[in-house]
């Protein structure tokens, strides 16, 4: 495949970063527009080749400086994520998520590239019926709790995504991530937060007994899948849940990082509901049908729960200013 002009934003972010590594590495020619730094391990050689335009998408006059006419791809992966982000920050949550995209559509719209946006399994909400396809049902709960702030707002992101694509012409296909982990990932998560505790010597934590389950997708499989919804001419129009379905308890994946990781601190148990109350709700199963990305994109999620926490730890342990965050965890 030839080069191809290509923007990403949030591209210094943990996703964004990687994917950005990936495209520069097959020869892409790449801008990322993003308002932080890059990583503080990203490779040189790509900081160098990656033109870096800082700013924020709810800054349209930024944005156009990114995504100028003749750029082939956006990659849209800029977004307010995370428990404790929803609880402290519910208004930058919405307004970032729904404002900044439907900027980054209006300017993919005039410059006439594709369009790839990042979404999440949170838009099915608290559906009961497991896996959930594409085209499941959303189950949310009240207005009133802040917890469903992101899943409506990202919901809304591909309502607009969509809507550009038919009234506009744009070509936009939309991707649904599943508990993405892996090298880069801020503390603040059940894997990255639980290998950030256990290395710095403290001991694991685990909410509400560690019961709900999830599917925990490496970041590698994770940026194949986006790369792939990108290249198949077939995926326009379409959206794809990319996430493995590895069905795994939070307490079993709490208990194999503390393993690998050879910490024997006993876990600390949290009740949500003491600590945070009405505001937040959490899901007692998140499963992902992958079928239509196999079928269609080709993807497959190769790597084991295992071998990618095993990866996780070993580049944490090398890496100390990674380890020297803040604990970002809601509780």
């Amino acid at each position: 495949m030839s080069a191809r002009r290509v923007v990403v934003t949030g591209g210094c972010g943990f996703v964004g970063s990687h994917l950005v590594e990936r495209l520069v590495a097959r020869g892409d020619e790449v801008t990322v527009f993003d308002g932080a730094p890059y990583p503080a391990d990203m490779d040189d050689d790509v900081r160098g080749q990656a033109r870096h335009v800082r700013g924020d998408i709810r800054d349209a006059d930024a944005l156009a400086g990114a995504i100028r006419p003749g750029t082939d791809a956006v990659y849209h992966l800029a977004a307010v994520v995370g428990v404790d982000q929803y609880l402290a920050r519910p208004l930058d949550v919405i307004d970032v998520n729904f404002t900044g995209t439907r900027n980054v559509l209006e300017a993919a719209a005039r410059a006439g590239a594709k369009v790839v946006a990042a979404s999440t399994s949170e838009v099915y909400g608290k559906n009961p019926v497991v896996p959930w396809s594409e085209d499941g049902d959303r189950v949310l709960g009240p207005t009133t709790a802040d917890r469903w702030t992101y899943s409506t707002s990202k919901a809304l992101a591909e309502h607009m995504t969509f809507a550009f694509a038919r009234q506009h012409g744009l070509e936009a296909t939309v991707v649904r991530y599943f508990n993405v982990y892996g090298a880069r990932q801020r503390p603040a998560y059940i894997v990255s937060r639980t290998v950030h505790r256990v290395l710095n010597g403290l001991a694991p934590v685990v909410y509400d007994q560690g019961l709900q389950t999830r599917c925990f997708t490496h970041v590698s499989d994770c940026v194949e899948g986006t790369v792939l919804a990108a290249e198949k001419p077939s995926a326009v129009g379409g959206v794809f849940n990319i996430g493995s379905m590895d069905e795994t308890t939070v307490g079993e994946a709490v208990r194999l990082v503390a393993e690998l990781a050879g910490s024997d601190r006993a876990v600390i148990e949290v009740d949500t509901k003491d600590r945070l109350g009405p505001a937040y709700e959490d899901l007692l199963r998140r499963v992902p049908d992958n079928s239509r990305a196999r079928n269609e994109l080709g993807w497959t999620c190769g790597t084991s729960l295992r071998d990618g926490l095993a990866d996780t730890i070993a580049w944490a342990r090398a890496h100390p200013w990674w380890l020297a965050l803040p604990d970002n965890g809601a509780l």
